[in-house]
């Protein structure tokens, strides 16, 4: 009953590698070079880090890229929430450790449903998980 508490396998999951947030654009560019996963909505490129990294081969890193060619700054903000939204329920369990991940949106005419923006991020992340290894 309570609603609040990750089941066990997200709990592990989560236990095992920190999830940070990409800030510099020398890591959006980098991460650009990696493998990608193409939806209706979003784009999802996922990109190994290199050994010598400062950040953690524990850590699992996401980003979010929206332009303006999605639309006007409230578009942008909503489509960016739903973004982190989707991250923070996905990357815990199928994150791939030592990558970084970035979300860029994609414009539509109608708003995607967030159940079906959820399966396709996870079908996205175990795709680019098999193929970066």
């Amino acid at each position: 009953m309570d609603e609040k508490q990750p089941s066990s396998d997200s709990a592990r999951a989560a236990a095992s590698h920190s999830i940070e947030v990409i800030r510099k654009r020398p890591d959006f560019l980098a991460a650009n070079r990696g493998k990608r996963f193409v939806t209706n909505s979003f784009v999802l490129l996922a990109h190994r880090r290199r050994a010598d990294h400062p950040i953690s081969s524990q850590t699992v890193r996401f980003g979010i890229t929206v332009t303006k060619k999605i639309g006007n700054a409230v578009t942008r903000n909503r489509m960016k929430r739903r973004f982190r939204a989707l991250l923070a329920q996905c990357l815990p369990a199928h994150g791939i450790a030592g990558a970084d991940h970035i979300m860029i949106g994609r414009k539509t005419d109608q708003e995607a449903d967030f159940a079906a923006m959820k399966a396709d991020l996870e079908k996205g992340l175990k795709y680019l998980a098999k193929k970066l290894d």
